[in-house]
């Protein structure tokens, strides 16, 4: 794996580095293959809370984690462990739904998933993060696959029964809506 580590309010020392390389290539041993591309992690201090962000893109999914913590160590080896438990909770559906593309154990994406700029629209409202990524094709399922793994509240996808747009949420029932455009 390429790690791309960067701290905010904190300089990245080469031992800090070399840990969270040890850590997170831990993972290695989910995968047949060794992954290939970056790993994108995210060192941030504010307020004492010392904060963990852990991006692995890969073809159709993305493993996403994020921690804090009170010492960076510590918030490291949480954000590991939280991404073995995503990976082992959601290996088998994922093996078993992309088992005509081979599986998850495939080489890691090499592109960004993400840009960020600060952006201000005409009505003074300020959008502080702009995502982009591709729109994969794929069934409602998936998406909610994907987003419990981010642990997001909501995912949008590019559904593949009609090739629209589709947004997939978490209910505050705990169930899942889909929304269509019409």
């Amino acid at each position: 794996m390429k790690y791309n580590i960067r701290g905010e309010n904190l300089e990245v020392t080469p031992a800090l580095r070399e840990y969270v390389e040890k850590k997170v290539g831990r993972l290695e041993k989910y995968f047949d293959t060794p992954p290939n591309s970056d790993v994108y992690v995210t060192l941030r201090v504010e307020r004492d809370e010392h904060d963990v962000e852990v991006t692995i893109p890969m073809p159709r999914l993305t493993l996403r984690a994020e921690e804090s913590s009170g010492d960076m160590y510590a918030s490291i080896d949480l954000v590991v462990e939280k991404l073995e438990r995503q990976i082992r909770k959601h290996k088998t559906k994922i093996n078993r739904k992309f088992r005509q593309d081979g599986s998850l154990k495939v080489l890691f994406k090499i592109d960004s998933p993400e840009s960020s700029e600060d952006l201000t629209t005409d009505d003074g409202i300020p959008i502080v993060r702009t995502k982009r990524f591709n729109l994969k094709p794929m069934d409602a399922e998936e998406a909610v696959l994907q987003m419990d793994m981010l642990g997001h509240s909501f995912f949008v996808f590019s559904n593949a029964d009609n090739n629209k747009v589709n947004v997939v949420y978490r209910r505050k029932d705990g169930k899942y809506g889909l929304i269509e455009p019409e």
